[in-house]
């Protein structure tokens, strides 16, 4: 993903959150997704999707049962 288009996206999900805390930071090794972040822990990923000249950003996170409070 473009450094541009990285910061397009993190600015938006900081907006629809409401928390300056998310960082949405490039992935050495892939073109094509970037990591987020909460403060230091990582929560997802984000994806590009280029499909039919249309381009969207699909956001995926695993909560685990662990992760849950009882």
């Amino acid at each position: 993903m473009e450094k541009k288009d990285l910061e397009r996206v993190q600015t938006y999900m900081r907006r629809l959150f409401s928390n300056t805390q998310l960082r949405v930071v490039a992935r050495p090794k892939k073109k094509d997704s970037a990591e987020v972040y909460l403060g230091e822990e990582f929560i997802g990923v984000l994806f590009e999707d280029k499909e039919d000249g249309d381009l969207s950003y699909n956001f995926q996170m695993a909560i685990l049962d662990t992760d849950l409070e009882d």
